[in-house]
């Protein structure tokens, strides 16, 4: 049977040197990392529905479920001053939807603080009629008796603590502080500042020198009660017209009277966010931002 060659024996030193004198071997070349797919480029259509998705969903959210609001001036200064951003609930105190099952829906009570839409229009530069929104504490609600002495608000007969802290101002004329201090027993007839359709409807809600709240609207006043063009001037609030409840002040900025009625086109918006972003830090009111309104 033959043998395929032999191979030569060599002793253990012959090998060592042999190992010493032959090249080192070559390590295996670094394999390449996988290579990771090119990242696709949104398409001009793809960020315009991405841009569309967020708008929808923002507007969402202001419109059924939260709403900024500015205070505009110092009706509600006992509790709200001007210049405060509220962000506003509108869910709390709508009309139950069947679409929102699990939402948790209440009534108007005394003494929200509410905003609405006014239930008369004001009219604007060029004249056309335009609804506001404002922001009162509710002091009547349906079938509630009202008058108040000497300033003091009396509701169903019983007296009421007035709002938040320190005192009105003064009227700006006697006659008017007589007015709004001794309401109804001082018809809005009286008073030039009320309007017209209010003058006349207001004689049919008296019964025994009390103001009679009739059913489905709302009395409403400010805070600062000699500083308040409430429903002492134009009367009751529609339910309808209720649009929510303020949550939190989530940022106070030291803003002028008139300020923000005043802005007129967008070269007073552009200088008025000019002053804003130069004192930001400085009339920014750090101890009311972030802060409940109750």
């Amino acid at each position: 049977m033959g043998t395929g060659p032999r191979l030569p024996a060599y002793s253990d030193k012959e090998l060592r040197m042999i190992r010493k004198n032959s090249p080192a071997e070559t390590t295996p070349a670094a394999v390449p990392p996988p290579t990771v797919e090119e990242r696709v480029e949104e398409t001009p259509f793809e960020a315009v529905a991405s841009i569309c998705s967020v708008l929808v969903v923002g507007l969402f959210i202001l419109t059924f479920l939260g709403q900024n609001f500015v205070i505009p001036s110092g009706s509600m200064e006992r509790t709200l001053l001007i210049g405060d951003h509220l962000l506003v609930d509108r869910i709390t105190l709508a009309p139950a939807a069947k679409w929102m099952p699990f939402v948790h829906y209440r009534e108007p009570k005394h003494n929200d603080i509410v905003v609405f839409i006014k239930p008369v229009p004001d009219l604007d530069a060029d004249g056309n009629p335009q609804y506001l929104f404002l922001v009162k504490r509710l002091i009547g609600l349906p079938g509630d008796h009202i008058h108040l002495n000497h300033g003091i608000v009396s509701i169903n007969g019983v007296a009421q603590n007035p709002p938040g802290d320190g005192q009105d101002s003064p009227p700006s004329s006697p006659s008017e502080g007589q007015y709004l201090d001794e309401f109804p027993s001082v018809a809005p007839a009286t008073n030039p500042s009320a309007t017209e359709a209010w003058a006349v409807e207001f004689p049919s809600h008296l019964v025994d020198g009390d103001l009679v709240v009739p059913a489905g609207k709302y009395f409403m006043m400010g805070d600062h009660r000699h500083n308040s063009l409430d429903s002492r001037y134009w009367g009751f609030v529609p339910r309808e017209n209720i649009v929510g409840r303020p949550l939190l002040n989530y940022w106070s900025f030291k803003t002028p009277e008139g300020q923000l009625e005043s802005q007129n086109g967008i070269g007073g918006t552009v200088a008025w966010m000019g002053h804003v972003a130069l004192h930001f830090f400085t009339d920014t009111r750090w101890a009311r931002t972030l802060h409940r309104v109750k």
